[in-house]
């Protein structure tokens, strides 16, 4: 069973599929892990940093001398479960070591200071690990009970993505410092939402719309013109990440992201209205 002080926590999470508010308002996981001892199931909010295929979480505690009891669980079983808001996925947990941990937890400091602060706290190494989805096929399971749903609810949660870096944009920044800060902040919330974004627009240009196109031959012009954003939305997209690693201006960077949000907005808008009723109307 969950601790006590998490329990509001993970029913938050649970229920808005993700999105928080509050002092945890952000991205987040929720990572089952099996008791080294009891074998029960534990159920913890953590932070992550996206990493390609592979998400990483920081076993800090806050800077206690003890590591937390997620990281001690997994180290004796390894397989846990991933609950990202929109999918739930297995995984294999590897505890990073030498340079790669290193290298890792730098980045980590580079977008969020504190874990530096939670480092100076303590004499142990703070331990980096990375999940990697054992997942066939796809991302895993969407927490959604129908593909109507499914639809709505991953869209919102590019939407959620968007709002988050227009969060980081919106605090500004005002020293170098601030700027660097601000600058890797950003690089891991679009690391997420763009490489999340391409991944969906890949599984349906090579999976969904060819289902749909096959059982609803009326729909081959809305899927032309949803293959046709998933380009133009392609093209902005490596604009937006072309601003993130040069060093530009955060005037530049806004211009970048108001472009993407307003085409993916419009881009989500009409895929709604075009497939969640062929869906609901299915038998």
């Amino acid at each position: 069973m969950p601790h006590d002080l998490n329990q509001p926590i993970i029913d938050e999470f649970r229920a808005n599929k993700g999105r928080m508010t509050g002092y945890f308002e952000g991205a987040r996981l929720l990572l089952t892990t099996t008791g080294a001892r009891t074998g029960t199931p534990h159920t913890t909010p953590v932070g992550y940093l996206p990493d390609g295929d592979r998400v990483l979480v920081i076993a800090s505690a806050a800077g206690s001398d003890r590591h937390p009891d997620w990281f001690r669980n997994l180290v004796a079983h390894p397989q846990v479960t991933v609950e990202s808001g929109v999918f739930t996925y297995d995984a294999q947990a590897v505890v990073l070591t030498g340079e790669e941990r290193d290298e890792v937890f730098a980045r980590a400091v580079e977008a969020d200071p504190g874990w530096a602060a939670y480092q100076e706290k303590t004499e142990r190494i703070i331990p980096v690990v990375a999940l990697h989805s054992l997942a066939q096929g796809g991302p895993g399971t969407i927490n959604a009970t129908s593909f109507g749903e499914a639809i709505k609810v991953v869209h919102d949660a590019f939407r959620h993505e968007l709002a988050l870096i227009r969060g980081e944009l919106d605090k500004g920044a005002d020293t170098d410092t601030e700027l660097s800060t601000l600058g890797a902040q950003l690089r891991v919330n679009c690391l997420t939402f763009c490489q999340g974004l391409h991944n969906h627009h890949t599984g349906e240009d090579t999976v969904l719309f060819p289902l749909i196109a096959e059982r609803h031959p009326g729909s081959t012009a809305a899927l032309a013109r949803l293959r046709e954003e998933h380009d133009q939305i392609a093209t902005l997209v490596d604009a937006l990440r072309e601003t993130l690693t040069t060093p530009t201006d955060p005037a530049t960077t806004r211009a970048e992201v108001n472009r993407l949000t307003t085409a993916l907005e419009a881009h989500l808008t009409y895929e709604e209205q075009e497939l969640i009723p062929l869906f609901d109307a299915a038998p």
